[in-house]
């Protein structure tokens, strides 16, 4: 079979891969996408929040007080849930994420992460806009709303956190709650309102609508095993259902799924994965949401979607390639009702997505050490839907020794040795 050739291939068509191929292919490069289902966001894409968001300052981290991690450990803190069964594969990462999390660690990775954080939103717009895929974004914001006063506590002094960073929040007593969404329930005292992210009720769409886009300007998108990834005498091949194909550049965008490609290479970087689910689920009566809303206490997300209200777990701490399980959303559940009139489920089974995470939580977007022509853009925790254009930009960027819109530094693979 004859081989292919092209300038780069994207390994992975979630946000972050369809971005990187159409900044390459806004540079000049012929571009085509490696996808293991052939089509765009098949995977986490397709699962979250759908806030793009652009208040984003301090990011996850672990625990540090002994009362709260004994808390999480005994799977009685909500906003997580532990698969006793998976502690000893995953105990690495965990640990070397407890060890990220100081408080000095959680500094450095806002500041290191507060630009990238702060063009997020501007790429998607221009994504959105070129795309004609406006509609899909909504400008409402998003809101954490509290049950308790040590939730009010947390969410306020997050806020005195953030003024420093240009963020816009606005405190919110139960009135001002209740004015910008009525159906919320009368148990919540009240909220901050993060008025400058976008939101959008259809991320797979959202990030289809790019990928149409990348396609609509000559770029191809082929089903492949991204496992067959290996180097060659003058760049790189990936067999595809069309055959071989021959690259002189690659990017590796695959999310929780990187390791596949990276590993065989000799690079060990310290990958894990937060799983969340989600399930959607219809409204009573004429009960509507607006706006996506954290319940603090509890760490889930309900959020308006095409398909109904979504709710959103936190973080399931397992295997990556663990069965599903409804543990977390069964908990879950009985909690968001008490928050807002949910109505029957409308999904069959709770959707899995797999959040690639390195333990500061900040991505790596950059060349790979030791392989010319091998660039990395994976591990974007809980923003890939946000950082993914961003991501895009700033990778291509670098491929083509354009200056780049965001020092590269804080994101190097070359961090973890």
């Amino acid at each position: 079979m004859a081989v292919a050739k092209t300038d780069v291939v994207v390994l992975g068509a979630g946000v972050v891969g369809v971005s990187a191929a159409l900044h390459l292919q806004a540079r000049g490069r012929d571009v085509v996408v490696v996808d293991r289902r052939g089509a765009a966001a098949g995977e986490t894409s397709y699962g979250n929040t759908g806030v793009i968001q652009a208040e984003a300052v301090f990011p996850y981290m672990f625990p540090r007080a002994l009362g709260e991690i004994a808390k999480a450990a005994l799977n009685r803190d909500l906003r997580a849930q532990v698969r006793y069964s998976a502690l000893p594969a995953i105990a690495p990462f965990v640990w070397r994420y407890f060890l990220a999390s100081t408080p000095q660690g959680r500094e450095r990775s806002a500041k290191a992460a507060r630009p990238l954080i702060a063009r997020a939103l501007p790429e998607h717009k221009a994504l959105a806009a070129a795309a004609g895929a406006e509609a899909l974004l909504s400008n409402g914001g998003w809101i954490k709303a509290f049950r308790t006063e040590s939730g009010r506590e947390a969410a306020l002094k997050e806020v005195d956190e953030m003024r420093p960073f240009g963020v816009d929040a606005r405190a919110l007593d139960r009135p001002a709650l209740a004015a910008l969404e009525p159906h919320l329930s009368e148990a919540v005292l009240g909220g901050v309102h993060f008025v400058d992210p976008a939101t959008t009720p259809d991320p797979g769409s959202l990030v289809n609508a790019y990928a149409a886009l990348f396609l609509k300007r000559g770029g191809r998108l082929i089903a492949g095993d991204a496992r067959s990834f290996a180097a060659s005498s003058d760049g790189w091949s990936v067999a595809t259902t069309e055959g071989p194909l021959a690259v002189r550049e690659a990017v590796v965008a695959l999310g929780a799924w990187s390791s596949d490609v990276y590993e065989p290479l000799g690079y060990r970087f310290p990958l894990g994965v937060k799983r969340g689910y989600h399930m959607h689920y219809g409204a009573k009566g004429n009960a509507a949401l607006s706006r996506p809303v954290l319940d603090v206490e509890s760490g889930y997300v309900l959020a308006p979607m095409t398909r109904g209200i979504r709710l959103t777990t936190g973080a399931e701490f397992a295997r990556r390639d663990d069965p599903p399980s409804s543990a977390h959303l069964d908990r879950l559940e009985p909690l968001a009702r008490t928050l807002f009139p949910l109505a029957e489920r409308r999904d069959a089974a709770p959707w899995l997505g797999r959040r690639p995470c390195m333990p500061d939580m900040l991505p790596i977007i950059g060349p790979a050490a030791r392989h010319k022509g091998l660039w990395l853009d994976f591990g974007h925790h809980h923003h890939g839907l946000t950082l993914g254009p961003i991501s895009g930009r700033l990778i291509a960027e670098m491929m083509t020794g354009e200056a780049p819109s965001v020092d590269p530094a804080p994101f190097s693979g070359a961090r973890f040795g």
